[in-house]
Protein backbone atom coordinates (compact mmCIF):
# COMPACT_ATOMS: atom_id res chain seq x y z
CA UNK A 1 0.00 0.00 0.00
CA UNK A 2 1.52 3.29 -1.12
CA UNK A 3 1.91 6.19 1.22
CA UNK A 4 -0.35 9.22 0.71
CA UNK A 5 1.76 12.04 -0.71
CA UNK A 6 2.07 15.12 1.45
CA UNK A 7 0.58 18.31 0.03
CA UNK A 8 3.06 20.48 -1.85
CA UNK A 9 4.36 23.50 0.01
CA UNK A 10 3.19 26.76 -1.54
CA UNK A 11 5.83 28.47 -3.67
CA UNK A 12 6.61 31.84 -2.13
CA UNK A 13 6.04 34.82 -4.43
CA UNK A 14 8.61 37.52 -5.08
CA UNK A 15 9.39 39.78 -2.16
CA UNK A 16 7.54 43.10 -2.19
CA UNK A 17 9.31 46.39 -2.87
CA UNK A 18 8.92 48.18 0.45
CA UNK A 19 8.27 51.92 0.35
CA UNK A 20 8.80 54.63 2.95
CA UNK A 21 7.00 57.87 2.09
CA UNK A 22 8.21 61.21 3.44
CA UNK A 23 5.47 63.79 2.99
CA UNK A 24 1.73 63.16 2.98
CA UNK A 25 0.53 66.25 1.20
CA UNK A 26 -1.30 66.26 -2.11
CA UNK A 27 1.22 64.08 -3.95
CA UNK A 28 2.03 61.78 -1.05
CA UNK A 29 -1.62 60.91 -0.51
CA UNK A 30 -1.97 60.44 -4.25
CA UNK A 31 0.76 57.81 -4.13
CA UNK A 32 -0.93 56.08 -1.17
CA UNK A 33 -4.21 55.93 -3.08
CA UNK A 34 -2.62 54.41 -6.18
CA UNK A 35 -0.81 51.74 -4.14
CA UNK A 36 -4.02 50.89 -2.30
CA UNK A 37 -6.40 51.01 -5.28
CA UNK A 38 -4.21 49.33 -7.89
CA UNK A 39 -2.22 46.79 -5.86
CA UNK A 40 -2.93 43.88 -8.20
CA UNK A 41 -2.28 45.89 -11.36
CA UNK A 42 1.00 47.24 -9.99
CA UNK A 43 2.18 43.78 -8.95
CA UNK A 44 1.36 42.36 -12.37
CA UNK A 45 3.20 45.13 -14.18
CA UNK A 46 6.17 45.27 -11.83
CA UNK A 47 6.54 41.53 -11.32
CA UNK A 48 6.33 41.94 -7.56
CA UNK A 49 4.07 43.70 -5.04
CA UNK A 50 4.64 47.31 -4.01
CA UNK A 51 4.06 47.75 -0.30
CA UNK A 52 4.08 50.88 1.84
CA UNK A 53 5.65 50.07 5.20
CA UNK A 54 6.22 53.46 6.82
CA UNK A 55 5.21 57.09 6.41
CA UNK A 56 6.34 60.43 7.80
CA UNK A 57 4.75 63.88 7.83
CA UNK A 58 4.73 66.97 10.00
CA UNK A 59 1.23 66.60 11.44
CA UNK A 60 0.12 63.17 12.59
CA UNK A 61 -3.38 64.35 13.55
CA UNK A 62 -4.31 65.88 10.21
CA UNK A 63 -7.38 64.40 8.54
CA UNK A 64 -6.19 62.83 5.26
CA UNK A 65 -8.27 61.46 2.42
CA UNK A 66 -6.76 57.97 2.75
CA UNK A 67 -6.39 55.30 5.42
CA UNK A 68 -2.77 55.21 6.59
CA UNK A 69 -3.42 53.37 9.86
CA UNK A 70 -1.73 50.16 8.69
CA UNK A 71 1.61 51.88 8.07
CA UNK A 72 4.26 52.60 10.67
CA UNK A 73 4.30 56.30 11.58
CA UNK A 74 7.79 57.81 11.84
CA UNK A 75 8.37 61.24 13.33
CA UNK A 76 11.42 62.29 11.31
CA UNK A 77 12.47 61.81 7.68
CA UNK A 78 15.95 60.81 8.81
CA UNK A 79 14.55 58.04 11.00
CA UNK A 80 12.44 56.73 8.15
CA UNK A 81 15.47 56.72 5.81
CA UNK A 82 17.28 54.37 8.21
CA UNK A 83 14.52 51.80 8.67
CA UNK A 84 15.35 48.21 7.76
CA UNK A 85 11.87 47.62 6.34
CA UNK A 86 12.23 50.34 3.69
CA UNK A 87 13.83 49.59 0.31
CA UNK A 88 12.97 52.87 -1.44
CA UNK A 89 12.67 56.32 0.10
CA UNK A 90 9.91 58.34 -1.57
CA UNK A 91 10.66 62.01 -0.79
CA UNK A 92 7.75 64.38 -1.40
CA UNK A 93 8.35 67.33 0.93
CA UNK A 94 10.54 69.56 -1.24
CA UNK A 95 13.19 72.13 -0.41
CA UNK A 96 16.86 72.41 -1.31
CA UNK A 97 18.17 71.90 2.21
CA UNK A 98 17.07 70.53 5.56
CA UNK A 99 15.05 67.37 6.10
CA UNK A 100 14.60 66.41 2.44
CA UNK A 101 18.29 66.55 1.58
CA UNK A 102 19.33 64.85 4.81
CA UNK A 103 16.87 61.99 4.35
CA UNK A 104 17.92 61.38 0.75
CA UNK A 105 21.61 61.33 1.63
CA UNK A 106 21.01 58.95 4.54
CA UNK A 107 18.90 56.65 2.39
CA UNK A 108 21.57 56.46 -0.31
CA UNK A 109 24.33 55.86 2.22
CA UNK A 110 22.33 52.98 3.70
CA UNK A 111 21.74 51.19 0.41
CA UNK A 112 18.31 52.49 -0.53
CA UNK A 113 17.10 53.89 -3.82
CA UNK A 114 15.26 57.22 -3.89
CA UNK A 115 12.24 58.49 -5.80
CA UNK A 116 11.55 62.21 -5.52
CA UNK A 117 9.49 65.04 -6.97
CA UNK A 118 11.95 67.64 -5.64
CA UNK A 119 13.08 69.66 -8.66
CA UNK A 120 14.66 72.42 -6.55
CA UNK A 121 16.94 69.97 -4.74
CA UNK A 122 18.02 68.31 -8.00
CA UNK A 123 18.58 71.66 -9.74
CA UNK A 124 20.85 72.87 -6.93
CA UNK A 125 22.49 69.64 -5.64
CA UNK A 126 21.81 67.18 -8.46
CA UNK A 127 25.43 66.51 -9.36
CA UNK A 128 26.54 65.82 -5.79
CA UNK A 129 23.54 63.59 -5.14
CA UNK A 130 24.07 61.68 -8.40
CA UNK A 131 27.71 61.02 -7.53
CA UNK A 132 26.71 59.91 -4.04
CA UNK A 133 24.05 57.54 -5.37
CA UNK A 134 26.34 55.97 -7.93
CA UNK A 135 29.15 55.45 -5.39
CA UNK A 136 26.69 53.40 -3.37
CA UNK A 137 25.35 51.48 -6.37
CA UNK A 138 21.96 53.17 -5.93
CA UNK A 139 19.90 55.51 -8.07
CA UNK A 140 17.57 58.50 -7.79
CA UNK A 141 14.50 58.62 -10.02
CA UNK A 142 12.60 61.88 -10.50
CA UNK A 143 10.00 61.68 -13.26
CA UNK A 144 7.59 63.64 -11.05
CA UNK A 145 10.03 66.54 -10.66
CA UNK A 146 9.43 67.93 -14.17
CA UNK A 147 6.06 68.60 -15.83
CA UNK A 148 3.91 66.51 -13.48
CA UNK A 149 2.30 63.60 -15.28
CA UNK A 150 4.13 64.14 -18.60
CA UNK A 151 6.77 61.37 -18.99
CA UNK A 152 9.41 63.72 -20.34
CA UNK A 153 12.33 62.34 -18.29
CA UNK A 154 11.88 58.86 -19.70
CA UNK A 155 11.27 60.28 -23.17
CA UNK A 156 14.67 61.99 -23.19
CA UNK A 157 16.73 59.31 -21.40
CA UNK A 158 15.13 56.25 -23.02
CA UNK A 159 12.83 56.82 -26.00
CA UNK A 160 15.09 59.46 -27.58
CA UNK A 161 18.41 57.90 -26.57
CA UNK A 162 19.32 57.47 -30.27
CA UNK A 163 19.00 61.20 -30.98
CA UNK A 164 21.34 64.12 -30.72
CA UNK A 165 18.99 66.65 -29.16
CA UNK A 166 19.27 70.19 -30.48
CA UNK A 167 16.67 72.04 -28.42
CA UNK A 168 14.33 71.52 -25.48
CA UNK A 169 11.63 74.06 -24.75
CA UNK A 170 8.24 74.35 -23.21
CA UNK A 171 5.72 75.73 -20.78
CA UNK A 172 6.65 74.15 -17.46
CA UNK A 173 4.73 76.10 -14.83
CA UNK A 174 0.98 75.59 -14.86
CA UNK A 175 0.31 78.52 -12.54
CA UNK A 176 1.92 81.01 -14.93
CA UNK A 177 0.08 79.52 -17.88
CA UNK A 178 -3.18 79.75 -15.94
CA UNK A 179 -2.55 83.42 -15.14
CA UNK A 180 -1.66 84.38 -18.71
CA UNK A 181 -4.55 82.49 -20.35
CA UNK A 182 -7.01 83.70 -17.72
CA UNK A 183 -5.95 87.30 -18.33
CA UNK A 184 -6.76 86.87 -22.00
CA UNK A 185 -10.02 84.94 -21.67
CA UNK A 186 -11.46 87.17 -18.92
CA UNK A 187 -9.87 90.47 -19.91
CA UNK A 188 -8.53 90.87 -16.37
CA UNK A 189 -5.32 92.65 -15.31
CA UNK A 190 -2.36 90.69 -13.93
CA UNK A 191 -2.96 91.78 -10.32
CA UNK A 192 -6.56 90.50 -10.32
CA UNK A 193 -5.68 87.10 -11.77
CA UNK A 194 -2.68 86.77 -9.46
CA UNK A 195 -4.99 87.21 -6.47
CA UNK A 196 -7.48 84.77 -7.99
CA UNK A 197 -4.71 82.18 -8.36
CA UNK A 198 -3.72 82.74 -4.74
CA UNK A 199 -7.29 82.19 -3.56
CA UNK A 200 -7.51 78.98 -5.58
CA UNK A 201 -4.32 77.65 -3.98
CA UNK A 202 -2.36 77.59 -7.25
CA UNK A 203 0.57 79.64 -5.97
CA UNK A 204 3.53 78.41 -3.94
CA UNK A 205 3.90 79.75 -0.39
CA UNK A 206 6.51 82.04 -1.94
CA UNK A 207 4.70 83.19 -5.13
CA UNK A 208 7.92 84.38 -6.77
CA UNK A 209 8.88 80.73 -7.27
CA UNK A 210 5.99 80.57 -9.74
CA UNK A 211 5.53 84.02 -11.28
CA UNK A 212 9.24 84.83 -11.04
CA UNK A 213 10.09 81.85 -13.24
CA UNK A 214 12.24 80.07 -10.64
CA UNK A 215 10.18 76.88 -10.39
CA UNK A 216 10.12 76.48 -14.16
CA UNK A 217 13.85 77.23 -14.36
CA UNK A 218 14.61 74.38 -11.95
CA UNK A 219 12.82 72.07 -14.39
CA UNK A 220 14.55 73.53 -17.44
CA UNK A 221 17.99 73.04 -15.88
CA UNK A 222 17.22 69.37 -15.19
CA UNK A 223 15.97 68.79 -18.75
CA UNK A 224 19.04 70.52 -20.22
CA UNK A 225 21.37 68.26 -18.23
CA UNK A 226 19.54 65.16 -19.48
CA UNK A 227 19.32 66.37 -23.08
CA UNK A 228 22.92 67.52 -23.49
CA UNK A 229 24.85 65.22 -21.14
CA UNK A 230 26.00 68.00 -18.82
CA UNK A 231 25.95 68.70 -15.13
CA UNK A 232 22.91 70.61 -13.93
CA UNK A 233 23.61 74.34 -14.27
CA UNK A 234 20.66 76.12 -12.68
CA UNK A 235 22.81 79.15 -11.82
CA UNK A 236 23.34 79.76 -15.54
CA UNK A 237 19.66 80.01 -16.47
CA UNK A 238 18.62 83.50 -17.63
CA UNK A 239 15.41 84.05 -15.68
CA UNK A 240 12.61 86.56 -16.14
CA UNK A 241 9.12 86.11 -14.71
CA UNK A 242 5.72 87.30 -15.87
CA UNK A 243 5.23 90.14 -13.38
CA UNK A 244 5.58 92.93 -15.96
CA UNK A 245 3.11 91.43 -18.47
CA UNK A 246 0.05 93.67 -18.75
CA UNK A 247 -3.40 93.01 -20.12
CA UNK A 248 -2.45 95.44 -22.91
CA UNK A 249 0.44 93.17 -23.87
CA UNK A 250 -1.90 90.17 -23.88
CA UNK A 251 -4.46 91.91 -26.07
CA UNK A 252 -2.02 93.53 -28.48
CA UNK A 253 -0.06 90.34 -28.96
CA UNK A 254 -3.37 88.67 -29.82
CA UNK A 255 -4.08 91.41 -32.37
CA UNK A 256 -0.83 90.46 -34.11
CA UNK A 257 -1.58 86.71 -34.06
CA UNK A 258 0.47 85.77 -31.01
CA UNK A 259 0.00 84.59 -27.43
CA UNK A 260 2.33 85.22 -24.52
CA UNK A 261 3.79 82.25 -22.65
CA UNK A 262 6.43 81.83 -19.96
CA UNK A 263 8.71 79.75 -22.15
CA UNK A 264 11.83 77.83 -21.19
CA UNK A 265 14.38 77.16 -23.92
CA UNK A 266 17.65 75.23 -23.69
CA UNK A 267 20.01 74.57 -26.57
CA UNK A 268 23.67 73.72 -27.04
CA UNK A 269 25.50 76.09 -29.37
CA UNK A 270 29.09 76.52 -30.50
CA UNK A 271 29.52 79.07 -27.70
CA UNK A 272 28.08 76.86 -24.96
CA UNK A 273 24.81 75.98 -23.25
CA UNK A 274 22.03 78.54 -23.56
CA UNK A 275 19.25 78.31 -20.98
CA UNK A 276 16.58 80.96 -20.70
CA UNK A 277 13.21 81.24 -19.00
CA UNK A 278 11.24 84.31 -20.03
CA UNK A 279 7.90 85.53 -21.36
CA UNK A 280 7.84 85.07 -25.13
CA UNK A 281 5.37 85.48 -27.94
CA UNK A 282 4.47 82.31 -29.83
CA UNK A 283 2.12 81.95 -32.82
CA UNK A 284 -1.46 81.65 -31.59
CA UNK A 285 -2.10 78.66 -33.84
CA UNK A 286 0.98 76.70 -32.69
CA UNK A 287 0.71 73.86 -30.13
CA UNK A 288 2.25 76.12 -27.47
CA UNK A 289 -0.01 79.00 -28.44
CA UNK A 290 -3.10 76.84 -27.97
CA UNK A 291 -2.06 75.62 -24.52
CA UNK A 292 -4.70 76.62 -21.97
CA UNK A 293 -4.98 76.76 -18.18
CA UNK A 294 -2.62 74.81 -15.96
CA UNK A 295 -1.50 72.40 -18.67
CA UNK A 296 2.22 71.91 -19.39
CA UNK A 297 3.91 71.22 -22.72
CA UNK A 298 7.47 70.17 -23.51
CA UNK A 299 8.88 70.22 -27.04
CA UNK A 300 12.00 68.17 -27.82
CA UNK A 301 13.91 68.34 -31.11
CA UNK A 302 16.22 65.49 -32.13
CA UNK A 303 18.27 64.86 -35.25
CA UNK A 304 16.52 61.56 -36.05
CA UNK A 305 13.03 62.00 -34.67
CA UNK A 306 12.52 65.65 -35.57
CA UNK A 307 10.22 67.57 -33.24
CA UNK A 308 7.99 65.84 -30.72
CA UNK A 309 5.43 67.51 -28.47
CA UNK A 310 4.50 66.19 -25.02
CA UNK A 311 1.41 67.71 -23.43
CA UNK A 312 -0.44 67.00 -20.19
CA UNK A 313 -1.22 67.92 -16.61
CA UNK A 314 1.79 69.60 -15.05
CA UNK A 315 0.75 69.26 -11.41
CA UNK A 316 -1.92 67.92 -9.10
CA UNK A 317 -2.47 64.83 -7.00
CA UNK A 318 -3.16 62.27 -9.70
CA UNK A 319 -0.72 63.32 -12.44
CA UNK A 320 2.27 63.81 -10.14
CA UNK A 321 1.56 60.65 -8.14
CA UNK A 322 1.30 58.80 -11.46
CA UNK A 323 4.82 59.94 -12.32
CA UNK A 324 6.11 58.81 -8.92
CA UNK A 325 4.58 55.38 -9.48
CA UNK A 326 6.24 55.03 -12.89
CA UNK A 327 9.62 55.30 -11.18
CA UNK A 328 8.64 52.87 -8.43
CA UNK A 329 7.48 50.25 -10.93
CA UNK A 330 10.76 50.60 -12.81
CA UNK A 331 12.72 50.00 -9.60
CA UNK A 332 10.50 47.05 -8.70
CA UNK A 333 11.40 45.51 -12.06
CA UNK A 334 15.06 45.84 -11.17
CA UNK A 335 15.79 48.52 -13.75
CA UNK A 336 18.49 50.94 -12.61
CA UNK A 337 20.31 53.54 -14.62
CA UNK A 338 22.59 56.49 -13.86
CA UNK A 339 20.71 59.36 -12.27
CA UNK A 340 21.11 61.74 -15.22
CA UNK A 341 21.22 59.09 -17.93
CA UNK A 342 25.03 58.86 -17.98
CA UNK A 343 27.51 58.17 -15.17
CA UNK A 344 27.72 61.34 -13.09
CA UNK A 345 31.50 61.53 -13.25
CA UNK A 346 31.33 61.66 -17.06
CA UNK A 347 28.85 64.53 -17.25
CA UNK A 348 30.45 67.56 -18.88
CA UNK A 349 30.77 70.87 -17.09
CA UNK A 350 28.75 73.16 -19.39
CA UNK A 351 30.10 76.45 -20.67
CA UNK A 352 27.31 78.95 -19.94
CA UNK A 353 26.37 81.09 -22.92
CA UNK A 354 23.97 83.99 -23.05
CA UNK A 355 21.31 83.82 -25.69
CA UNK A 356 22.59 85.09 -29.03
CA UNK A 357 20.27 83.40 -31.52
CA UNK A 358 18.53 86.13 -33.57
CA UNK A 359 14.77 86.45 -33.28
CA UNK A 360 11.98 88.87 -34.01
CA UNK A 361 10.86 90.99 -31.06
CA UNK A 362 7.65 92.59 -29.84
CA UNK A 363 8.15 96.13 -28.51
CA UNK A 364 5.54 98.11 -26.60
CA UNK A 365 6.14 101.84 -26.17
CA UNK A 366 4.09 104.75 -24.93
CA UNK A 367 4.98 107.82 -26.99
CA UNK A 368 4.39 111.43 -26.02
CA UNK A 369 2.29 113.43 -28.47
CA UNK A 370 5.23 115.36 -29.88
CA UNK A 371 6.25 116.09 -33.47
CA UNK A 372 8.81 113.61 -34.77
CA UNK A 373 8.28 111.11 -31.93
CA UNK A 374 8.00 108.11 -34.22
CA UNK A 375 10.98 109.31 -36.25
CA UNK A 376 13.14 109.40 -33.13
CA UNK A 377 12.11 105.84 -32.24
CA UNK A 378 12.86 104.66 -35.77
CA UNK A 379 16.27 106.34 -35.61
CA UNK A 380 17.19 104.56 -32.36
CA UNK A 381 16.14 101.22 -33.80
CA UNK A 382 17.96 101.88 -37.07
CA UNK A 383 21.15 102.90 -35.27
CA UNK A 384 20.98 99.57 -33.39
CA UNK A 385 20.64 97.69 -36.67
CA UNK A 386 16.98 96.80 -36.07
CA UNK A 387 14.44 96.97 -38.89
CA UNK A 388 10.68 97.19 -38.36
CA UNK A 389 8.41 94.48 -39.74
CA UNK A 390 5.06 95.80 -38.47
CA UNK A 391 3.95 98.78 -36.41
CA UNK A 392 0.58 99.65 -34.96
CA UNK A 393 -0.43 102.82 -33.11
CA UNK A 394 -3.44 102.86 -30.80
CA UNK A 395 -5.62 105.77 -29.72
CA UNK A 396 -4.23 108.63 -27.66
CA UNK A 397 -4.74 108.55 -23.91
CA UNK A 398 -6.17 111.40 -21.86
CA UNK A 399 -2.70 112.77 -21.24
CA UNK A 400 -1.93 112.97 -24.91
CA UNK A 401 0.35 109.93 -25.15
CA UNK A 402 -0.18 107.03 -27.55
CA UNK A 403 0.60 103.33 -27.18
CA UNK A 404 2.69 102.00 -30.06
CA UNK A 405 3.34 98.35 -30.86
CA UNK A 406 6.31 97.32 -33.02
CA UNK A 407 7.25 93.89 -34.33
CA UNK A 408 10.83 93.80 -35.58
CA UNK A 409 12.51 91.62 -38.13
CA UNK A 410 14.99 89.13 -36.69
CA UNK A 411 17.71 90.80 -34.66
CA UNK A 412 20.12 89.93 -31.88
CA UNK A 413 19.42 90.21 -28.15
CA UNK A 414 22.38 92.58 -27.89
CA UNK A 415 20.85 94.95 -30.45
CA UNK A 416 17.50 94.93 -28.65
CA UNK A 417 19.17 95.57 -25.30
CA UNK A 418 21.06 98.54 -26.76
CA UNK A 419 17.87 99.99 -28.21
CA UNK A 420 15.98 99.54 -24.92
CA UNK A 421 18.70 101.54 -23.16
CA UNK A 422 18.58 104.34 -25.73
CA UNK A 423 14.80 104.74 -26.18
CA UNK A 424 14.12 106.46 -22.80
CA UNK A 425 16.82 109.02 -23.68
CA UNK A 426 14.89 110.28 -26.71
CA UNK A 427 12.53 112.34 -24.57
CA UNK A 428 9.48 110.97 -26.38
CA UNK A 429 9.06 107.59 -24.63
CA UNK A 430 6.97 107.64 -21.47
CA UNK A 431 7.39 104.93 -18.87
CA UNK A 432 9.40 101.75 -19.30
CA UNK A 433 9.38 100.19 -22.78
CA UNK A 434 8.64 96.45 -22.91
CA UNK A 435 10.39 93.99 -25.21
CA UNK A 436 9.43 90.32 -25.62
CA UNK A 437 11.14 87.76 -27.82
CA UNK A 438 9.05 86.04 -30.51
CA UNK A 439 10.03 82.38 -30.44
CA UNK A 440 9.81 80.13 -33.49
CA UNK A 441 8.05 76.89 -32.57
Amino acid sequence: MSATPSPASPVPGPAPLRLGIVGLGTVGIGVVKIVQNHAGLLAARAGRPLQITAVCARDRTRNRDADISEYAWVDSPAELALRDDVDVLVELVGGTEGAAREAIELALDHGKDVVTANKALLAVHGQALAERAERQGRTIRFEAAVAGGIPVIKAITESLAGNRISRVMGVMNGTCNYILTRMQSAGLPYEAVFEEARQLGYLEADPTLDVGGIDASHKLAILAALAFGTRVAFDSVEIEGIERISIDDINRAADMGYRIKLLGVAQMTGRGLEQRMSPCLVPADSPLGQLEGGTNMVVVEGDSVGQIVLRGAGAGEGPTASAVMSDLVELARGVRMPVFGQPAERLAVPQPARTAVPAAYYLRLTLADKPGALAKVATVLGDAGISIDRMRQYGHTVGGSAPVLIVTHKTTPEAIQHAMEQLPRTGVVEGEPVELRIEEV
